[in-house]
């Protein structure tokens, strides 16, 4: 016999075909569910607006100084172009928005925790794809209404007679509409029996908030809150 083998090298290599075997079914065992505050999470979601409405603000005092039309014919670019600076620096690069964070909150790829692994104390990072993913629709995908919403309002589409195919067309974006507003309402429904998955995308994409770290999961912050006050404070004097 070899001494320079352990003695537990053995034993070790006996058990391993029956721990592969363990790891394997973990994720068929019940697991508790991992509850997470709606009240942070739709708390998350207004700061969020909170935080891109300050901005707005402070753009068009900037574009106050030009032409008002200016600001009219390239707003949905500027909106769009706020929207990726926040989408950049927050989900891509962090992996929540910065209302999130403040929240004590996060996102994790849910597909990584399914069964047993609901409640693991490490969580599976979002992937590219879902980042890449969320932003395109997000961010490119309300660009994109607002400015079919303009081209239909300025042409009158829903004027047009029904043979039309831009009335059709029209008709078909009336009905999507609906559709989207059944299932948003559905889904938010479902967030608040389960609390999971704000909106539909999130859901589709198994974007899931959880708490950045469970041992202060209760903590608010209300930075931004005063950082906003102080900010309203000094555009007022000035």
């Amino acid at each position: 016999m070899n001494n320079s083998t352990p003695f537990w090298e053995p034993d070790w290599k006996r058990v391993q075909a029956p721990l592969s075997a363990l790891r394997r079914q973990l994720a068929s065992f019940p697991s508790p569910p991992l509850r997470i505050m709606k009240v942070s999470q739709l708390d998350a979601e207004l700061l969020d607006e909170e935080l891109l409405e300050t901005m707005k603000e402070q753009l068009w005092s900037a574009f106050s100084l030009f032409k008002p039309t200016l600001k009219e014919k390239f707003k949905p670019e500027l909106v769009l172009a706020l929207n990726l600076i926040m989408y950049k620096f927050s989900i891509y690069d962090m992996g929540a928005t910065y209302g999130s964070q403040l929240q004590n909150l996060t996102y994790r790829n849910e597909r990584k925790h399914s069964g047993g692994l609901q409640s693991t104390a490490t969580d599976a990072p979002l992937t590219k794809t879902q980042k890449i993913t969320y932003g395109v629709i997000t961010v490119g995908g309300q660009y994109i209404m607002e400015r079919l919403n303009r081209v239909v309002t300025a042409q009158g589409w829903g004027e047009l007679p029904e043979d039309n195919i831009k009335r059709k067309a029209w008709n078909l974006l009336q009905k999507s509409g609906s559709v989207f507003r059944i299932a948003s309402l559905l889904n938010f429904l479902a967030f608040l029996y389960a609390g999971k998955y704000r909106s539909v995308l999130e859901r589709l994409l198994s974007m899931r908030l959880v708490y950045a770290d469970r041992n202060s999961n209760r903590q608010a912050s209300f930075e931004f809150l005063n950082r906003q006050m102080v900010w309203h404070a000094f555009t007022v004097r000035g």
